[in-house]
């Protein structure tokens, strides 16, 4: 057992812990626990969303396909950072004007409610706790890999702490426990990356011409198809990382945290700036573990390539045994533990908005319920949470994350995206269209990963479909299914808000902080 990296990660959890307890005193009603009062700025609310992006998938799992196929490993980055584009033209200021708290809200507001609700957090919870199970089988394993603790309690500490933000902290906590993270984990790529520029004497021609001789496939690492994908296997991926992010709900539930459109728009600025400063060193690191680390590091850094950035840091500190080598591959992993706690808050959280304030305060309770609302979301945070964490034991460390992770996207890609994007922009688009599609995409993601080569039982040959990631089709499916719900709609009387109104009310933000300020 690792004593240093240990101490190192008990610190981060002291510390993220602390700021716990300050945003507790500070959460009292449903709006300070939600949307942390709507008082984050824009440069804050920026890191905060930088740092629900920036996740251990992202920092190891990027650096790592970098590390192992080289051109094909940047694919993914460089999309994600397309989702930001996305975000910022279609969502940030649209999302604010327009909800409160939940993705839901924005849905509801000219669509029959109760449905519509019911059906939007269904898929809301799915994805939140499809990925909140990879990140804790994440944590578990990087753990267990980097420190020595078992798998176990590494996966029930991660859990507890988890609990701790959403439960005592709320929003608040969730936002400065991502902001926290997020300066850490630029730190730490920023002295990875200048590790690396040093060490080829800042020559990138050097970087990447070295990484190639390093490779097994030599110039083809630099050139597509290192990962030996397929062309449609590579597009259905990059549309998952692009379209899916977008509609994560606990990234765009980000936006009802700050006072105003024009700040909503500021903080997706600031994101998007971030993650392609992040994303250039992500490239950097992992290009630089291959042209930097020996040949016989290969099989330490596994198959998954995800401990390619902690042996980097180990490399470049002065090595194995080294007071160096040990403290910067300490500071590094307990930034990666860091990220995987942020995240998985942010996912409790979006998922208990989802039960508190739309299923029971708007479904159950027909609008009655919002006295209690922050009372149910902590009790839902904590029986979500305890829900995964059993659901990560269960399944142990061995499960295939990279599933979890593909089905996530695909469900936010196929059942998210298109509704939310149609009920802002077609004035013809009805309940009826809603439910259809949000039902479509869901699955038909679940079918197609079932039938994809990485889950079917009968092996990677015989899997009926040959593609990773559902997305490719999922995601026109549920374009479609609105499409043809909405044409079919037997719908006569409109709902309580036209298209018009929230045509208005979104891009000018009249009517929305009334809304606000009554609730």
């Amino acid at each position: 057992m690792n004593g240093t990296r240990l101490i190192a990660f008990a610190l981060l959890v002291g510390v993220t812990l602390a700021v716990t307890v300050w945003a507790s005193r500070r959460t009292h009603s449903a709006s300070e626990f939600f949307a942390a009062g709507r008082s984050i700025s824009g440069s804050q609310n920026g890191l905060a969303i930088a740092g629900d992006l920036m996740s251990a998938a992202t920092f190891l799992g990027f650096t790592g396909a970098m590390y192992l196929s080289g051109f094909d490993g940047w694919v993914m980055p460089s999309v994600t950072i397309v989702a930001f584009v996305l975000i910022l033209l279609l969502f940030a200021e649209r999302m604010r004007n327009a909800g409160r708290y939940t993705v839901a809200d924005v849905l509801s507001f000219r669509l029959r409610e109760r449905p519509v609700r019911a059906a939007t957090a269904a898929a809301t919870m799915l994805v939140a706790v499809i990925y909140l199970v990879a990140q804790l089988v994440g944590a578990g394993v990087l753990i267990r890999a980097l420190t020595g603790l078992d798998f176990v309690p590494a996966v029930i500490l991660t859990g507890l702490a988890m609990l701790a933000y959403v439960v005592f902290g709320g929003m608040l906590a969730t936002t400065w426990v991502q902001i926290i993270k997020a300066v850490l984990l630029m730190i730490a790529g920023f002295a990875l990356s200048l590790g690396v520029l040093i060490h080829v004497g800042f020559d990138w021609s050097a970087l990447f011409t070295t990484a190639a001789a390093n490779h097994p496939a030599g110039d083809a690492y630099l050139a597509p198809g290192g990962s030996g994908r397929s062309f449609l296997d590579t597009l259905s991926v990059a549309l998952a990382f692009a379209i899916g992010t977008a509609a994560l709900p606990h990234v765009l539930i980000r936006f009802f945290t700050v006072p105003d459109a024009k700040t909503a728009r500021s903080s997706a600025g600031w994101a998007t700036a971030l993650i392609g400063v992040f994303f250039v060193m992500t490239a950097i690191i992992g290009f630089g573990a291959r042209a930097v680390l020996p040949p016989e590091a290969g099989e330490q850094v596994g198959k998954s390539g995800n401990l390619a950035a902690p042996l980097l840091a180990e490399y470049l500190g002065g090595g194995a045994g080294t007071f160096g080598g040990d403290l910067f591959t300490a500071f590094v992993s307990a930034v990666a533990f860091a990220t995987i706690l942020a995240v998985v808050a942010g996912l409790v959280l979006s998922a208990s908005g989802a039960v508190a304030h739309d299923l029971w305060a708007n479904v159950m309770r027909r609008g009655q319920g919002e006295a209690n609302e922050t009372l149910v979301a902590r009790l839902a945070a904590a029986g979500i949470g305890v829900v995964a964490i059993a659901i990560t034991l269960a399944a142990g460390p061995g499960f295939n994350v990279a599933f979890l992770v593909g089905l996530a996207l695909s469900v936010a890609a196929g059942a998210n995206f298109p509704a939310l994007l149609l009920a802002m922009t077609w004035k013809r688009f009805t309940t009826t269209g809603a439910i259809s599609g949000i039902s479509a995409g869901l699955v038909t993601s679940v079918v197609l990963i079932v039938l994809s080569p990485s889950v079917w039982p009968g092996g990677p040959e015989s899997a009926p479909y040959q593609i990773e990631y559902p997305t490719l089709v999922a995601l026109p499916v549920g374009f479609l299914a609105c499409w043809i719900g909405s044409l079919l709609s037997s719908e006569r009387q409109g709902p309580e808000h036209s298209f018009e109104e929230l045509q208005v009310r979104s891009q000018t933000g009249l009517g929305s902080e009334e809304t606000a300020a009554v609730h």
